[in-house]
């Protein structure tokens, strides 16, 4: 196994039963090939952002990989594909999302990833989930920027 790397992922899902495709997700994130899930936050309810459709279900999950950063995006993908995701235009409603946020202290810029992830630090959906399970990672003044987006833990 190659060397382990703590990462950041959000999930969320706005079509179909949400909350259970959420939750699902974040077992189906324990069973991937060298990675285990650390820790998972609460359940949050999110208004759709720049997007359209019924509100999100939002939660973001640290897992232990051996896999680089290419094929964890791959392996995310392939559980969105799983869970019936289509993209039909950007921002569509979706059965699931699931986001690559930080990947250790790794810093990417390549066509397909960006990490840290572009708009990690301008939503609460992300923000505040990531805030419940490493404090550390958020400061007071980025929750206080996405202070005006509604967020509700379930």
């Amino acid at each position: 196994m190659s060397r382990l790397v703590t990462a950041y992922i959000a999930l969320g899902a706005n079509l179909g039963d949400a909350r259970a495709t959420v939750r699902d997700a974040l077992l189906a994130l324990d069973g991937l090939p060298q990675t285990r899930l650390l820790r998972a936050s609460g359940l949050y309810r999110t208004a759709p952002w720049e997007a359209s459709g019924p509100d999100f279900i939002n939660a973001v999950a640290a897992v232990e990989t051996g896999l680089d950063a290419h094929e964890l995006l791959r392996a995310l993908q392939a559980l969105e594909l799983q869970a019936g995701r289509e993209r039909p235009y950007r921002n569509a409603p979706r059965t699931l999302d699931l986001d690559l946020l930080l990947y250790g202290d790794a810093v990417i810029d390549a066509p397909e990833l960006t990490v840290p992830h572009p708009r990690l630090r301008e939503r609460a959906f992300v923000l505040v989930p990531l805030a419940e399970i490493a404090p550390a990672l958020v400061t007071a003044d980025e929750l206080r920027a996405v202070a005006d987006q509604a967020i509700e833990r379930l």
